[in-house]
């Protein structure tokens, strides 16, 4: 599989897979965090590439076993062969739990307000990590987080959940959450290696309209100080695309985040039916996805970032996106 094949396999998002594929390996994962949660998946492995596909029994995708190998078709047509590969928790090689599956706020492309999910308490937390540990794959462990009642307590919570996992694992160990004015140095003083405050877009109008009770202003200051804090390629942010917004403002919002030090994540949408009629939302195209993977990787290369160095949470692993420095290199045309 190279590049141009991921992105279309990225821009459907979804697959049609043979169920005696599932039953012999890799099995499935369900996402509680994000606009992809509840939406049963799996991992499949080609090369240097990965991607995780949603299944769907309507997908113009078709996931078969052929000859010790596995196949995905496109129109007939054989356009991947590979593995699939199993998710320790989440995803492969990493301990990926979401702290709490409720937030207060109701961005319109995210499920999680709509759906009951139960926050995990550090012994759940310590229990699942250890499951993933034993497999001996686990390279690093991530951890999201909603908002369950207020931001502060949720950083805190996080930053608990930290501490307790540092006294047991030589890992790194990444945090995704909602910033805090003191979140940055809170979860790097209980020893996070990296973090994630998500902008969820750079389209001012977008953002107003489908993040009600953020503040993009804020994120924004909370990202240049959490590059003050934990350094540059140790900051990210999840960049939605498929809002409406257009490619200029993509440029222009990716550039103003990468001369921040922080490295945007450029995440296709994924439209949900407990948000439908609530929000624009269009699944980006092949070509759409690879023009903006390679400005985003010249944009990195220009001001010395590499997305190739994170080692937790969403760059490392890569399922979702189209990655610079992985798969999108300085080679591809």
């Amino acid at each position: 599989m190279d590049s141009k094949t991921k992105a279309l396999l990225v821009s459907i998002g979804s697959a049609d897979i043979d169920e005696e594929l599932l039953k012999a390996g890799a099995g499935t994962t369900v996402p509680v965090a994000g606009p992809g949660a509840g939406k049963e998946s799996f991992f499949f492995r080609s090369g240097e590439h990965r991607v995780r596909l949603s299944i769907s029994r309507s997908s113009p995708l078709k996931v078969l076993g052929r000859k010790g190998d596995v196949i995905i078709l496109h129109e007939g047509a054989e356009i991947a062969r590979g593995r699939l590969e199993p998710a320790l928790c989440h995803c492969p090689q990493q301990a990926y739990l979401t702290v709490s599956p409720a937030c207060i706020f109701d961005c319109k492309f995210c499920p999680v307000p709509k759906l009951s999910g139960k926050a995990k308490d550090l012994d759940r937390i310590l229990e699942l990590v250890e499951e993933a540990d034993r497999t001996g794959e686990m390279r690093a462990i991530s951890l999201t987080s909603g908002v369950a009642r207020s931001p502060e307590e949720e950083v805190e919570t996080v930053a608990s959940a930290v501490r307790a996992l540092r006294e047991i694992y030589d890992l790194p160990i990444g945090v995704s959450v909602y910033p805090t004015s003191s979140s940055s140095e809170i979860l790097y003083a209980a020893g996070a290696a990296e973090v994630k405050y998500n902008v969820e877009t750079m389209d001012r109008e977008i953002f107003e309209r489908c993040c009600p009770g953020l503040s993009l202003p804020f994120i924004l200051e909370s990202l240049e100080k959490a590059v003050e804090v934990f350094g540059e390629n140790r900051v990210t942010t999840n960049f939605i695309i498929g809002l409406g917004e257009g490619d200029a403002t993509v440029e222009a919002g990716a550039r103003r985040l990468v001369e921040m030090g922080v490295i945007p994540i450029l995440r296709p949408i994924s439209p949900h039916p407990l948000r439908a009629g609530e929000v624009y939302v269009k699944r980006p195209s092949a070509d759409r996805l690879l023009t903006l993977a390679r400005m985003l990787r010249d944009l990195l290369d220009e001001h010395g970032l590499r997305a190739d160095l994170a080692e937790t949470m969403c760059l490392p692993c890569t399922g979702c996106d189209m990655t610079p420095h992985r798969d999108v290199m300085r080679r591809d045309p």
